[in-house]
């Protein structure tokens, strides 16, 4: 299924569950979950310099400049354990960071599957604010809506969980004007190409949200 695929694209709002998702159909599938994020997260804990460039973007709550988030993408997708497809989350942000998506994937002869997870801003602000995430195996749970079984433990290996930085509430909302300004319009570009942009309601349970998308899978 995967193969035939190329890339399951998930596209929605900060907070609106795309990295769990991506996970569970990771795991699913047997493909690998590339999180821009997630890479961006890691450079920004190991130091480096482009990590100490992101941080100082991301606290302000802007992207990160495309040529940027291209090159990891495209390091990642040249990989041979993403031969037989992957899941993007993420990524593509913006009209240029899309267009460089297409070209990377046509090199192969590979396709997009786009789907857009719909979840209201409201609730983004209350599902991000809550959000706590484990340092060690990158577990996400929330205070209001899934907690842990220990206040402040991860259920899985019991390490203190942590507020990421980027998680604070005037960041969010600089990160949500972002998202209108940049991302919404990215999905517009891709519907005038003639991709079909897949819906899935964000605001159920995230077992839910997971039918759905495996649904939208099997029918690809």
């Amino acid at each position: 299924m995967a193969a035939s695929v190329g890339a399951v694209v998930l596209f929605g709002p900060p907070g609106a569950g795309k990295g769990t998702q991506a996970r569970g159909l990771a795991q699913r599938l047997g493909v690998p979950h590339i999180s821009t994020g997630d890479m961006i997260r890691a450079q920004v804990a190991a130091g480096t310099s482009t990590g100490r460039q992101a941080h100082s973007v991301m606290a302000q709550g802007s992207l990160l400049p495309d040529e940027w988030v291209n090159r990891m993408v495209e390091s990642r997708l040249r990989e041979p354990y993403c031969g037989r497809g992957l899941i993007l989350d993420g990524y593509p942000r913006t009209r240029g960071q899309a267009q460089a998506l297409e070209e990377m994937l046509a090199v192969d002869g590979g396709r997009m599957l786009l789907i857009h997870i719909v979840v209201g801003y409201n609730e983004i602000i209350r599902r991000t604010t809550g959000r706590r995430m484990c340092p060690h195996c990158g577990t996400i749970y929330n205070i209001f809506a899934r907690p842990p079984q220990q206040d402040n433990l991860c259920d899985r290996d019991q390490t203190a969980l942590e507020i990421r930085s980027d998680d604070r509430e005037e960041v969010i909302r600089e990160r949500l004007q972002a998202y209108d300004r940049e991302t919404r319009p990215v999905l517009e570009c891709l519907r005038e190409k003639g991709h079909v942009i897949h819906e899935v309601d964000g605001t159920l349970a995230p077992e839910r949200v997971a039918e759905r998308l495996a649904a939208i899978l099997e029918a690809a």
